[in-house]
């Protein structure tokens, strides 16, 4: 069983070592390769300002980010809730300076978790190609029409999608035969059909029905698999 953690972070620029600073955290929890329904969010005030370019990515302004909590504040909790789980990331040195040097401005140490950068995964996969989140979504027929403008929590929800695709896992994990749902601060936002499986899924006997209800029962009650009825 295996827990991964999908990333992403929005700043008010491009480097951390030129002053720029981190003011959206999200992160949506996968067990399994399927997502649970447990993200992590948060706004955080950089103390700076916002610069116009940065703006116009995420639409985070410096009123808006004026009375959320600062880096510190939010550390321990976010730490928390990624543990020592693998981090999906697009593009991720970008993310990880970012994070790293909030860390390091805070009395922390740098993060060692296990990193897979998405953007290295689409190259190996799709050689010559885009491999922008947009574009991404493009190729695999996701649904990004909500994604106007950056932000943390929409784009790891999105990039969980596309990591499944690159890594085939919406073949193995998700062919269920019914209506897929992805979730957005515990909301139904999308729905869309997959083929059913070809093959049927095998029998399971009492004592592995049991664990899987065990299983299921353990995930929050946003999890994609309690939307069905008789889900074990």
């Amino acid at each position: 069983m295996s827990r991964e953690i999908v990333l992403d972070t929005e700043t008010t620029g491009l480097s951390a070592k030129t002053g720029d600073k981190i003011v959206e955290i999200g992160c949506v929890e996968l067990f399994n390769h399927i997502p649970t329904g447990k993200n992590y969010h948060a706004y955080i005030n950089p103390e700076r300002d916002m610069p116009e370019g940065a703006f116009r990515v995420h639409g985070l302004s410096e009123e808006f980010l004026s009375d959320k909590p600062i880096f510190a504040k939010v550390k321990d909790g976010f730490l928390q809730f990624i543990e020592d789980s693998p981090l999906i990331i697009h593009n991720a040195p970008f993310d990880m300076g970012f994070l790293n040097a909030e860390l390091s401005q805070n009395n922390g140490q740098p993060l060692q978790n296990k990193v897979i950068d998405t953007v290295q995964l689409a190259r190996q996969k799709h050689p010559g190609a885009r491999v922008g989140l947009d574009a991404l979504c493009k190729h695999y027929g996701i649904d990004n029409s909500r994604r106007t403008l950056h932000g943390a929590l929409l784009d790891s929800e999105i990039l969980a999608e596309v990591y499944l695709e690159l890594i085939g896992g919406r073949q193995v994990g998700l062919a269920l035969g019914i209506e897929t749902i992805s979730l957005s601060n515990n909301n139904i936002i999308q729905q869309q059909s997959y083929k059913t499986r070809k093959n049927p899924a095998p029998e399971i006997d009492v004592e592995q029905g049991n664990l899987h209800r065990k299983l299921l029962n353990s995930f929050d009650k946003a999890a994609i698999w309690n939307k069905y009825p008789n889900s074990d």
